[in-house]
């Protein structure tokens, strides 16, 4: 991949927090682990955007989607039955939705890595 094309810049919602974590994590792959890299993540990361979006669903009767969405399966069944931990839970999450989002692009990311250093 060449610096004059950058493939990061293709995703939604892009934090350069986020950015600076990829180009930190990514410089000891070869260029066909990059592109392994960057296909298997565009399918695993999440937008920010969305998971606000999915976190207002709470104070609408549908507690936990965010929850669900991030891989957080207990918590998100927690928040669904206690209304989003009785809607408290739902204002942090809407509060923090991006660094929600940042760690979980970051669990994902480390896991795109370890698939493309196992590839070719």
């Amino acid at each position: 991949m060449s610096s004059l094309q950058d493939p990061y810049s293709t995703f939604a919602g892009f934090s350069p927090e986020e950015l600076g974590f990829l180009q930190h994590a990514t410089p000891d792959l070869t260029e066909s682990q990059k592109k392994y890299f960057y296909m298997v993540y565009s399918n695993k990361r999440k937008n920010s955007q969305d998971i606000l979006l999915f976190t207002l669903l709470g104070f609408v009767g549908f507690a936990g989607i965010q929850r669900f969405v991030l891989g957080q399966i207990g918590m998100g069944i927690l928040y669904f039955f206690t209304g989003g931990l009785c809607v408290i839970g739902t204002i942090v999450d809407l509060i923090n939705n991006k660094s929600i989002t940042l760690e979980y692009n970051k669990n994902m990311a480390y896991e795109s890595y370890q698939m493309a250093k196992m590839s070719s």
